[in-house]
C-alpha cells in the first residue's frame, strides 16, 4: 500500500498518521498538506523522520501538482481529510470552503481516476486502488430531541461548511457510480483530542480556563453533539479503508451525546482538579454569547452499521477521553504556543 493522506498535518489527519504509520501493509505514507492556519508540522514531529513518511506541501486546488503527487509516489490508496472545517469561518468567509472542499475534492478525484486507470492497466486488478472520503455528520442537518442520523438520512446541510462537505460527498458518490472508482465515504460526529487547533469548542474552553478568560457559550448552551475521541476515529477510518465495502457509506459516532454547556462545566471541573493553584471555581468564567446563525440544535449518530459489518466500537467514553484531552493540553504548552503564534 502506497497511501496518500490529504490534510495530514491537521487535527484528525495527524492523529491518523500517528495511529497507522507502523501498519506492516503500508510501504509509503505520503502526507499532502498545504499548511493553512490549521495545519502544523509540529503535529507530526514524532514521525517526521520515519522511513515510510513523505511530506508534500501541495494545495489540492493546484490540479497539476496533485496529479504529480499521485504519479510520483505510485499511490494505491487515498484517505481524503483535507478540508476547511470551522463553521464560524464558513459563515464569515465561505469562498475558501467552496474552492477547497468542492473544487479541491474534484481535482483529487480526477487525479485518482487517472491513477486508478493506470494501475488497472498495469496489473489488471480492479481492487488495487481505493479512495476513502472522510466527511461529517453535519451534512445531515439538525435533529430534534430524539432520533439518530443513519447512512440513509437525507442530506440537509445548514451552513456553508456543511453544504461544501455535502457537495464533496456527492462528487465521490458520482465518481464511484459513473466511473467505477473504488470509493467509500465516512461521516463522523464531533472529534476531540490531542492536536485540535484552538478554535474549536473543547480547546477554546481548556485554554480559557487556564488563562482565566471568559468562556464563551453560544445561546443557552443546550446544543447537543455526539462526541468521538480522535484516536477511536482513526481506528475506525483504518477499518473502513482496509475492510469496508466499495460504494458504501459508514457513519462513525462515539455514542456520547453531550450538551455544550455540560461539556464546558466538566472541563472547568477537570481544570480545577488538575490545576488547583489557579484558584478553583472556574465555572464562574462561563459567559453566554449570542447564538451562531443557523446553529443546528442536535446531532447524533447511529453507528450500528460499522459495528455490525466491521466490528468497530469506540474504546473511550466521553468522560475518559476528555480527561485525557484536558491533561494533554495542560502538558503541551509549547505546542499551544507554537500553533497559536502561527495563527
Amino acid at each position: 500500500m502506497n497511501l496518500l493522506i490529504t490534510g495530514g498535518a491537521g487535527f484528525i489527519g495527524s492523529n491518523l498518521i500517528h495511529h497507522i504509520i507502523d501498519q506492516p501493509v503500508i510501504q509509503r505514507l505520503v502526507n499532502l498538506d498545504c499548511l493553512t492556519y490549521a495545519g502544523h508540522p509540529e503535529n507530526l514531529a514524532a514521525v517526521a523522520r520515519h522511513p515510510k513518511y513523505v511530506f508534500e506541501p501541495v494545495d489540492l486546488r493546484d490540479k497539476e501538482a496533485t496529479v504529480r503527487v499521485l504519479r510520483d509516489h505510485h499511490i494505491t490508496h487515498v484517505m481524503h481529510l483535507a478540508a476547511e472545517s470551522h463553521v464560524d469561518r464558513s459563515i464569515t468567509g465561505p469562498g475558501d470552503f467552496i474552492t477547497t472542499n468542492i473544487v479541491g475534492t474534484f481535482n483529487l478525484l480526477e487525479a485518482c481516476r487517472s491513477a486508478w486507470l493506470n494501475l488497472q492497466s498495469a496489473i489488471s486488478n480492479l481492487q488495487s486502488f481505493r479512495f476513502h472520503h472522510v466527511s461529517t455528520d453535519e451534512v445531515y442537518g439538525s435533529l430534534g430531541p430524539t432520533g439518530l442520523f443513519t447512512e440513509t438520512t437525507p442530506y440537509a446541510p445548514n451552513s456553508p461548511y456543511s453544504a461544501s462537505k455535502a457537495s464533496s460527498d456527492m462528487l465521490v458518490r458520482a465518481y464511484h457510480h459513473t466511473y467505477g472508482l473504488p470509493a467509500v465515504i465516512t461521516n463522523c460526529s464531533n472529534n476531540y483530542g490531542p492536536y485540535q487547533f484552538p478554535e474549536k469548542l473543547i480547546p477554546v474552553v481548556i485554554l480559557s480556563c487556564l488563562n482565566r478568560k471568559p468562556i464563551p457559550v453560544y445561546g443557552d448552551g443546550m446544543n447537543v453533539r455526539d462526541w468521538l475521541f480522535v484516536r477511536d476515529h482513526a481506528e475506525a477510518l483504518w477499518q473502513v479503508l482496509t475492510r469496508g465495502r466499495d460504494g458504501e457509506t459508514y457513519n462513525i459516532g462515539g455514542h456520547n451525546e453531550w450538551a455544550n454547556l455540560r461539556i464546558v462545566e466538566l472541563i472547568c471541573d477537570l481544570v480545577d482538579e488538575f490545576k488547583p493553584t489557579l484558584g478553583g471555581n472556574t465555572r464562574r468564567l462561563i459567559t453566554f454569547v449570542k447564538d451562531r446563525p443557523g446553529h443546528d440544535r442536535r446531532y447524533a449518530i447511529d453507528a450500528s452499521k460499522i459495528q455490525r459489518e466491521l466490528g468497530w466500537t469506540p474504546a473511550h467514553t466521553f468522560e475518559t477521553g476528555i480527561r485525557e484531552t484536558v491533561k494533554w493540553y495542560l502538558d503541551s504548552a509549547d505546542w499551544v504556543r507554537a500553533v497559536s503564534t502561527k495563527a
